[in-house]
């Protein structure tokens, strides 16, 4: 992991992030109805990530953006399913290209999260995934983050319930 490194993108590879990601959730397609997959599309490319204080990150590997997450500010509306946003700071849309999988990129990156969300005096962190998303699931509830089933959502009315996760950065 020596040619590995986090910087935070840079504005004109946002096409190029928003594309991998969307390749990177494709493999979901299969797994969810017509309509879920539209507003999961839809959101990996929405112009959420513009907002104020919206950090996105990427992991570059020899010059190559091989994975990316985005940091959601606190009080900031992530998901526009929900009507306000966390008093913490959210991951959002953490991809890794399917090549560079199972090397602790994801890992990384979200622990580069936590690290800022630290440094900014955040008591927590918190995030939003769906059982679908088995390998997701798995890497956050292995690094201690917590359910939280009041931030749960649906976000199609297909039975597919997006749960919330925090975690104390104590």
């Amino acid at each position: 992991m020596d040619d590995l490194h986090i910087r935070p993108m840079k504005h004109e590879e946002l096409p190029f992030v928003r594309n991998q990601r969307i390749g990177c959730y494709e493999e979901y397609q299969s797994l969810v109805s017509e309509e879920h997959w539209n507003a999961l599309k839809g959101t990996l490319s929405s112009e959420d990530d513009l907002k104020e204080g919206v950090n996105i990150y990427v992991m570059e590997e020899s010059g190559s953006i091989i994975g990316s997450i985005v940091l959601f500010p606190a009080n900031t509306e992530a998901y526009e399913w929900l009507e306000e946003g966390a008093d913490y700071p959210e991951i959002r849309m953490l991809a890794v290209d399917s090549a560079s999988r199972k090397k602790g990129i994801g890992k990384s990156l979200v622990l580069h999260c936590i690290e800022t969300a630290k440094k900014e005096g955040h008591s927590h962190i918190g995030l939003h995934t769906a059982d679908f998303m088995k390998n997701a699931m798995a890497l956050y509830t292995n690094m201690g983050f917590e359910r939280i089933p009041s931030q749960d959502f649906e976000p199609v009315n297909d039975g597919v319930i997006v749960k919330a996760f925090k975690k104390p950065l104590k």
